[in-house]
């Protein structure tokens, strides 16, 4: 019966039957409303009218404090608030004043109560604001933006009715332009898109979100400094939608302010159970680059409370990855730093009757809607007992945990505070034999570190309550969580579990096979860690998650290469040339540019001897129209010699193999300038050189409707190519692993930790251009 009424009530706001059946879903915010509409008929005495009803469901939806609700209800109902501009600054306003009493002058002020604005005033506004836009209107006419005018006009007159401000606008523009005409109702036609080939660069510099490109992208530091991000000064963060406020708050907030000087505070704090890939590289841009841009600081925190998944080589990549990226933290801080305070607050939970111990399993939790623990009211010294006798190892694991009394935002009830696990802890041994969960350690660790921004990623959006309500059940300090959107990369998988399964498939060698996008891999293929953090600023700070193509991170890896890489010559499938008139006596040596776009940043020297090798591609017997390279009766130049070489004799096997070509040589300005020059090497070292290629061949590997064999069914065969006997000139025969050249006209390498003396392996980081093939 009750439903009944409250589906007859809300539909009196004039919500639609559907509307008002979807309210009653939500159990808070049927009976905020149900409250508002009862308090505002009683002012009324009589049926509600639906522009009011619409305002108070308005406000009854985004009203986060309800001590409010009955003043804010009274200027609804007496038409003292009667637009939804008036109605969004007052909800402003009683969240920007928690705790204090209501200043009633000061609050209609800020509201625009008992504001009048005449139909004169918009007819003036309106007439002003087209009067501005008046030629491009001329010349546009409708399919011009007119929500452009709403916008200028309501600018000029904050509390006007919006409504009466467009039948203003469509009145105006009418009397300028006329009727519509036939031209004016086609579609405005859209802007023609670049080709790929014109956009190489530009889709790497104006990357927004899902990879379509857009204006300049700013740096990271721009996007993220002060007033940028929209995010609460430290100290006032019960400015901030949703934040929950107690009577305990202000005193704590000034606390804080007094530790921290009103110092920005963020932290980055990875679980040590596996290696950072690339959606992490944006989590530790935002983290440390937030607080950088702010003049603040950043923590590194280990969630170590799971003993079971951490290694310490995990710890140690993780410290290493920070660093490369160019970060320094702070401090670097472990959760179990905190596990006896950790303790003392979850007695102090228990004490306050917001904590109980419980023993349904853990299949029993399972599920969307699973069973209401028959344990939640047991007696607070019951439970102190419990969790003690927790604490001392008289339970198995899974037999007992502590549960906090509180729903979550995805329905989730009661979370688990701590468990029991035998483990030994990398760091405190054998001491503890119970462990706090994310859901209980994770806002409690940035109260003790007295963090000002916690940001996360969007899928931890749904703890956002939890959060809040465990740090005011305690009356600690609560910083703000903050929500951005992940980052993911097509043709990739980075979930720590696939990837093992890759490793012992044989797929990959290791975490940092280059062919995977951990920051490790990625690391050894060589990509600089500028430009993964380029790549994060372009992508940047979105609150949507993001799944980028590869060839954009691709891009501005050449961006940075293009500038840092000095240039070498390599040859991968070697055919051996022969110079029959060699203009000197014996080898001599040639100075190559290390970067040709400028000589500034110097030289060095290669050999250059009568025996010299190119690309195999590089010469054809037959070849096709259009072919500018090695032919019969087609000379090439050989790059930075000076040199032109002509072709006079091919050395073939038995089989018709060609073995060996025998040329002449002449100076290039002694003739006619070659169609081609290529490049070649001469006294060469042997090295490995390995080619990388996507190593999946699906856009989505893990989508079933995709791939529905399985992510392990959509590997590359062609992933990777080991040219064992390449060729390279001399100059990087003291290379160490990690430098970076660029292979003319192949490629950007970098030297492989596998290297040894003598022995050196390259892994190729990317093509010099994208391959058109690839979108």
């Amino acid at each position: 019966m009750a439903t009944v009424d409250s589906l007859s009530l809300f539909t009196g706001l004039g919500l639609s039957e559907h509307k008002a059946r979807e309210t009653l879903k939500n159990t808070a915010l049927s009976a905020q409303l149900r409250e508002a509409a009862t308090q505002a008929q009683q002012t009324l005495g009589s049926t509600i009218d639906k522009a009011t009803g619409t305002l108070l469901y308005g406000l009854a939806s985004r009203l986060k404090d309800p001590r409010r609700l009955s003043f804010l209800v009274s200027y609804i109902a007496n038409k003292k608030i009667h637009t939804e501009t008036q109605l969004s600054a007052a909800l402003e306003y009683v969240r920007s004043h928690p705790l204090e009493p209501i200043n009633t002058v000061d609050f209609e002020q800020e509201c625009g109560v008992g504001v009048v604005v005449t139909p004169e005033q918009i007819e003036e506004a309106v007439e002003a604001t087209i009067n501005r836009h008046r030629p491009q209107l001329l010349v546009e006419r409708y399919h011009f933006n007119m929500g452009l005018l709403m916008g200028e006009a309501r600018a000029m007159l904050k509390w006007a009715d919006g409504k009466m401000i467009k039948h203003e606008v469509d009145m105006q523009v009418l009397h300028l332009l006329g009727p519509k005409t036939e031209t004016d109702l086609e579609k405005k036609p859209k802007v023609a898109k670049p080709r790929p080939e014109e956009t190489d660069q530009r889709t790497a510099r104006d990357v927004v979100e899902n990879g379509e490109p857009a204006g300049q992208t700013l740096s990271l530091m721009e996007q993220l400094q002060g007033e940028a991000l929209k995010f609460h000064k430290p100290g006032e963060n019960y400015k901030t939608p949703g934040y929950v406020t107690t009577p305990h708050t202000m005193d704590l907030l000034k606390q804080h302010l007094e530790i921290t000087g009103g110092q920005v505070r963020t932290r980055f704090p990875p679980e040590p159970n596996g290696i950072l890939h690339i959606g992490h590289a944006k989590a530790i841009n935002f983290n440390f680059g937030y607080a950088k841009a702010n003049k603040g600081i950043c923590f590194l925190r280990f969630d170590d409370t799971n003993p079971e998944k951490e290694e310490a080589k995990f710890f140690t990549a993780i410290c290493d990855m920070v660093a490369w990226l160019g970060y320094t933290p702070y401090k670097v801080t472990y959760a179990s730093d905190y596990f006896d305070q950790l303790y003392a607050w979850a007695v102090e939970l228990i004490h306050r009757g917001q904590a109980y111990v419980c023993h349904q399993r853990g299949e029993e939790l399972k599920g969307h809607n699973p069973p209401p623990s028959p344990w939640r009211e047991r007696p607070v010294e019951e439970s102190l007992l419990l969790f003690e006798a927790m604490r001392k190892g008289k339970f198995a694991e899974g037999e007992a945990t502590l549960r906090m009394k509180l729903v979550m935002e995805d329905g989730k009830m009661d979370p688990v505070a701590y468990r029991v696990k035998y483990t030994p802890h990398h760091r405190t041994g054998d001491t503890w034999c119970i462990y706090p969960t994310y859901d209980y350690t994770h806002c409690l660790c940035d109260s003790i570190e007295h963090i000002t921004h916690s940001l996360c990623t969007k899928e931890f959006q749904a703890r956002r309550s939890s959060y809040f309500w465990l740090c005011n059940a305690l009356d600690v300090y609560c910083p703000v969580q903050w929500e951005y959107g992940r980052l993911n990369l097509h043709y990739a998988v980075v979930s720590k579990r696939k990837i093992l399964q890759l490793v012992a498939a044989g797929a990959v060698r290791d975490w940092d096979d280059p062919r995977l996008f951990t920051l490790t891999a990625l690391r050894r293929r060589g990509f600089p860690p500028e430009a993964i953090n380029n790549f994060c600023a372009r992508v940047g700070v979105t609150v949507a998650q993001t799944t980028m193509e590869p060839h954009l991170l691709e891009a501005c890896v050449r961006d940075v290469l293009n500038d840092t890489a000095p240039r070498a010559m390599a040859v991968l499938e070697p055919l051996q040339v022969i110079i029959t008139n060699f203009p000197a006596a014996k080898s001599f040596d040639v100075q190559v540019p290390n970067f040709p776009a400028d000589e500034t940043k110097g030289f060095h020297q290669v050999p250059f001897g009568p025996i010299v090798f190119i690309e195999r591609t590089d010469f054809k017997e037959e070849p096709e129209p259009g072919y500018k390279r090695l032919a019969w009766g087609q000379p090439v130049g050989l790059r930075h010699t000076g040199y032109v070489i002509q072709l006079q004799h091919v050395v073939k096997d038995p089989c018709g193999f060609v073995e060996s070509l025998e040329v002449t040589c002449r100076q290039a300005d002694a003739g006619e300038k070659p169609k081609a020059f290529i490049h070649w090497v001469s006294q060469p070292v042997t090295c490995e050189i390995r080619l990388y290629e996507r190593l999946f061949q699906h856009k989505n590997p893990e989508d079933p409707a995709e791939v529905p064999g399985g992510f392990l069914s959509d590997l590359n065969p062609a992933s990777l190519q080991v040219v064992v006997a390449a060729l390279v000139d001399c100059s990087v025969a003291l290379a160490k692993p990690f430098d970076k050249f660029q292979f003319e006209r192949l490629g950007y390498f970098s030297v492989d930790p596998d290297s040894r003396q003598g022995q050196l392996v390259f892994n190729r980081t990317v093509t010099l251009k994208e391959d058109p093939g690839k979108v």
